[in-house]
């Protein structure tokens, strides 16, 4: 219900003449059946964007926190995330990450489209960053292809800590399926999750043009935040 609403009466319509957002490559998403949309994560709208350029209901797995917030706030971010198509789950890992697992499962048994950021977060400076291998796991569990999506411009139009998008030119840019049948049965081999994974990196890579960094995003985001704070400490000293 909220999703409908949001997509074809409170949200989208708006979207669609504030921004006309472009799609290029949407024949490669099938008319039916599960699939995982693998993109990059360059906004939080990208979650927004995705959806609002294609004819089916895009599902996300989203932080659990989202949806136990109080008050006003808390009900509003609530309805949101449900308006948008996101499922709560736990992050972290162990019994969480088996959680989120498990609930992709569930969408992609359905017959859903999954919307996944391999990364695992947004992109601190731009660049496209090492994939999480759960992606791979999750395709070869669930016999699913994966669909590399580059989302475009949706960084400049929201930046990090901007709440309201700024108005400039947003695409998305779809590519050919990556089909698992030749790793059907190696949801257990680290190698063969990480050659599917790099695969489908390099895929969204050729469709957003990125810098490519072989790192993982969020370890990379805890270096600058620590350096964030040595270097505010370092200031106060020096002031003192």
């Amino acid at each position: 219900m909220y999703y409908k609403l949001f997509k074809h009466v409170l949200l989208g319509p708006g979207l669609k003449v504030y921004y006309h957002p472009w799609v290029d490559g949407a024949e490669h998403v099938p008319a039916s059946g599960g699939a995982i949309l693998a993109s990059n994560h360059l906004s939080f709208s990208d979650s927004i964007f995705l959806p609002l350029v294609l004819p089916r209901k895009v599902v996300f797995l989203g932080k659990s926190e989202y949806f136990t917030g109080k008050g006003v706030k808390g009900a509003a971010t609530r309805a949101f995330m449900q308006g948008v198509g996101t499922i709560p789950v736990h992050r972290g890992g162990g019994r969480a990450s088996e959680a989120a697992l498990r609930t992709g499962l569930q969408v992609l048994s359905g017959g859903e489209l999954l919307g996944i950021y391999p990364e695992g977060t947004r992109s601190p400076d731009g660049r496209l960053y090492r994939g999480k291998t759960g992606v791979a796991r999750l395709a070869i569990e669930a016999g699913v292809p994966i669909i590399p999506v580059a989302m475009i411009g949706t960084d400049v139009a929201q930046p990090v800590g901007k709440r309201v998008p700024s108005r400039t030119d947003i695409g998305v840019r779809i590519g050919e399926p990556i089909h698992i049948s030749p790793y059907q049965g190696k949801q257990e081999d680290r190698d063969a999750l990480r050659e599917l994974t790099d695969r489908v990196m390099k895929a969204i890579q050729e469709l957003s043009g990125q810098e490519y960094a072989d790192r993982d995003a969020a370890q990379y985001k805890r270096e600058l935040e620590r350096n964030k704070r040595a270097r505010a400490v370092s200031e106060g000293a020096d002031a003192e």
